[in-house]
């Protein structure tokens, strides 16, 4: 697992996209995993300034809320048809977000993870990190092979995304998201985080032990690793834990 250290945010996003534009240069029809949340944000805004576009691309997200409406502007594909399939020319159609309005969600968080690998698998994948450590909606205690799945939202994930809602009454109570065994199958990981707020997460990933108590953990045993850091997500590494950037 490479650790790598950039000045701000906007650096740690121009790292990272430029990362993405030279896989999307070796392969336009690339197979990449996105994210929702803060962090993932400045690769995005990196990608577009750069004039970086996707046409024959294929995208995967990691999650969507269940029981969302259609149309819904805080579902996961409503923010990444924003941040990510128009400003970057990615087909509609090759935007693949987890169904949350299914009727049945367990049936459809199986179908999810047979499409990724119809698709040939995920090259890419970008993640970031909770302040417990967890990726995507996998928490503390979620197995290292689970593969796409229906699970509850903690009070405090509902609490972190409230922010997002008008109140925490409106944040859903359930999600589809990729497993971690799921996410271990893509080729390439890059994780983001740029704020102090996780760096007690960042630590435990760079020294811990791989545990499902922090499922980003996952990271340290994956052939092919990056986690990009700003200073204040980096709070109490040494530098001798970094590789230059």
């Amino acid at each position: 697992m490479r650790i790598l250290l950039t000045a701000d945010p906007s650096a740690a996003g121009d790292l990272v996209a430029r990362e993405i534009a030279r896989a999307v240069d070796r392969d336009p029809a690339t197979v990449l995993g996105v994210a929702t949340g803060g962090s993932p944000e400045p690769v995005y805004r990196s990608l577009a300034r750069a004039g970086v576009r996707l046409p024959h691309a294929t995208a995967f997200a990691l999650d969507e809320y269940v029981g969302l409406p259609p149309g819904h502007p805080e579902s996961y594909r409503a923010v990444l048809q924003r941040l990510v399939q128009l400003p970057l020319g990615l087909a509609a159609d090759r935007l693949h977000v987890p169904d949350g309005a299914a009727a049945d969600p367990d049936a459809e968080a199986a179908a999810y993870d047979a499409r990724i690998d119809e698709a040939g698998g995920v090259g890419l994948q970008l993640l970031g990190i909770g302040r417990n450590g967890h990726i995507a909606f996998n928490e503390p205690g979620s197995a290292l092979d689970t593969p796409t799945r229906v699970v509850r939202l903690t009070e405090d994930t509902r609490r972190a995304n409230a922010r997002f809602f008008t109140g925490i009454d409106d944040v859903p109570e359930r999600a589809i998201t990729q497993g971690l065994g799921t996410i271990a199958r893509a080729r390439r990981l890059m994780l983001i985080a740029t704020t102090e707020d996780k760096a007690d997460a960042v630590r435990a990933l760079v020294r811990g032990p791989v545990t499902s108590d922090l499922p980003a953990s996952i990271l340290r045993i994956h052939p092919d690793a990056t986690v990009v850091l700003t200073p204040e997500a980096a709070t109490g590494l040494s530098e001798e834990e970094f590789e230059a950037a």
